[in-house]
């Protein structure tokens, strides 16, 4: 039997060429405000971005900074990987898995993650990486899609999920906010502008 991360691999694998355009209406209508609004919020030299995908935050990488970027997949790294070149991006990829991290504790001043944990086959052993290689003060920000916080959508999505991670290969309806507050963070925050549906979280070690 496959394990999870495993099929989520091979989801993302199949998917890769036409991520970006399955992607782009949500993109220009309401992610890319979101990413810009997280990436204002980065401090320190070290960063670390998981699941970096194709390299949609690449346009808010900022300039002095030493960036590692990671992801599970092969074929989404790759499309990552002529973004790069195609954008002169100066960053390190390499392919890993957000729950078993090689990195040495307390590694990066910033550990960054968009709309990834979705896909992340256990969300609280990737939370606690997360935890382990931020350096202490150090902060971790994510950009999540989480379940729904009024009763009826959120069964709305808790029916059509196992069709939408078939197709697009993430969960709808994660609590991500409650996995983070359970990893060991000191602080965690919610941006005042935060819906129902998408949530901007702050958190220090």
């Amino acid at each position: 039997m496959k394990s999870d991360s495993l099929v989520i691999k091979q989801r993302y694998d199949r998917i890769a060429p036409y991520y970006d355009g399955c992607q782009s209406i949500m993109e220009g209508l309401f992610y890319t405000r979101w990413r810009k609004k997280l990436w204002a919020r980065v401090e320190g030299i070290h960063i670390l971005e998981v699941g970096v995908g194709t390299g949609k935050n690449f346009n808010y990488y900022p300039v002095d900074a030493q960036i590692t970027a990671i992801d599970l997949s092969p074929e989404m790294l790759k499309q990552a990987e002529l973004k790069k070149n195609r954008k002169a991006i100066t960053a390190t990829l390499n392919l890993m898995d957000v729950q078993s991290m090689i990195y040495a504790d307390n590694s990066f001043d910033v550990v960054i993650a968009t709309f990834v944990f979705g896909s992340v086959a256990s969300p609280s052993k990737g939370l606690k990486e997360l935890y382990r290689v931020c350096k202490p003060g150090g902060k971790v920000l994510l950009l999540e899609q989480v379940v729904s916080s009024k009763s009826s959508l959120a069964m709305l999505m808790n029916m059509i999920n196992p069709i939408v991670r078939v197709i697009m290969g993430a969960n709808i309806n994660r609590s991500t906010l409650k996995h983070i507050k359970s990893s060991g963070f000191t602080f965690v925050n919610i941006d005042a502008d935060s819906g129902h549906l998408i949530k901007l979280i702050e958190a220090r070690k």
